[in-house]
This record gives C-alpha cells, structure tokens and sequence, in this order.
C-alpha cells in the first residue's frame, strides 16, 4: 500500500480484478442459469453486475460522473450478452488501472447514485469484487483465494459500516463469526452472508 496524502492509503485494486477475471472466464455457459448465494440472483445477472460495477467504479475514479456512476445498487437485476467474458474482463482491466491514478483517491466523486470521498469508494470497490468474487466461486464450484489488499480493505469497510444500535451491515443482519476466524469469513458475515452457507440455494 502506498499514500496519497498524509491520511489516505491507497492499494492496486488490480489483483483482485484479476482474480474475478479469471474466476469469470472458467464459468461454462450451461452454468449461468445456477443460483448464487445472492438471493434471487443466478450467475448471469452476476456477472451482468460484475461487469456494471466495473464500468462504474472506473468511471467514480476518473471523477466521470454520469449514469454509470448515479445507477443505485438496487436497480434491477442485470443480464449478459454473447460476448460478456470479454466485456467484463475489459472493464474489469479498466477499472484497475482508473484506480492507479492517485488523483481517483481525493475528493469527493460518486458510485450507486451517493456522493463519497474517493478513498471510501475505492474501498467499497474493493469490497463488491470481494464479495462477489466469493459468490461467484462458491456459486460455480470454483477455489477463491482473494488479494489480501482488497480482502483488508474489504473487510474494513464492512466493519466501519455496522450499525451500533441494530447491528446491521451496510448489505442488512451480520451473520455471527467466530473472531478468530479467516479473514475473509469474517468479511463474508458482515456482508450477510454464512461462509460455510450454500453456495446455490
């Protein structure tokens, strides 16, 4: 990790692009229809996310702000086309480098339709491709082992979420883990998903 300033750690959140891209290349086509630890979400409105949180949060870095960047998380869910390896894999490469600049880590810029300072959406950015790269994996069968960086970051940024008075994440109820569990177990439970859960309910 480097500094931008005196307060603002940034890291590459290439790495973890990478591992999302390759996860999102050995999906075979007869499994896009699989279910996905997201609720109501089967792989292809997955990766259709994937590829849009790509899209936006390169252009929340380059401070171009626009209709990728004002879209809310909620919107409905998205779907793939025939060439969405390569689609995703583009803005997932996009997205990395946008986030080399160290002018995408000051100021303020915006990302699902919210105003943020950049460091804070960079780190949300690394907690989307966390979290769905681990949805992603457990949906399709696969090993995920994510960048430590984006994981810290990840996980930071869940735990800075959680409501004290409901004790709510910032994606609804924490599911409990054990303090001394892996990392990315604990980051998984504040995202309100059960690490040893399902993976295709």
């Amino acid at each position: 990790m480097t500094d931008t300033d005196d307060t603002t750690l940034t890291f590459d959140l290439g790495p973890q692009a990478a591992v999302v891209a390759r996860l999102a290349e050995a999906v075979r086509d007869d499994r896009l229809d699989d279910g996905t630890p997201c609720p109501g979400c089967a792989v292809r409105n997955l990766l259709g996310h994937l590829t849009g949180l790509a899209v936006a949060f390169r252009d929340a870095a380059r401070k171009d702000l626009g209709p990728t960047t004002d879209t809310p998380p909620d919107a409905a869910a998205p779907d793939v086309g025939p060439g969405w390896r390569e689609e995703l894999a583009k803005a997932l490469d996009a997205l990395a480098e946008a986030w080399r600049d160290p002018a995408a880590w000051t100021g303020t810029t915006r990302a699902g339709g919210v105003d943020l300072p950049g460091a804070v959406a960079a780190a949300v950015a690394a907690d989307e491709l966390v979290i769905h790269g681990w949805d992603l994996a457990r949906a399709t069968g696969q090993a995920y082992a994510p960048d430590p960086a984006a994981l810290a970051a990840a996980h930071a940024f869940l735990a800075g979420a959680v409501d004290p008075v409901t004790g709510n994440g910032v994606f609804g109820p924490v599911v409990p883990v054990p303090d001394d569990a892996p990392l990315l177990d604990r980051a998984l439970g504040l995202s309100g998903r059960d690490p040893g859960g399902p993976g295709r309910p």
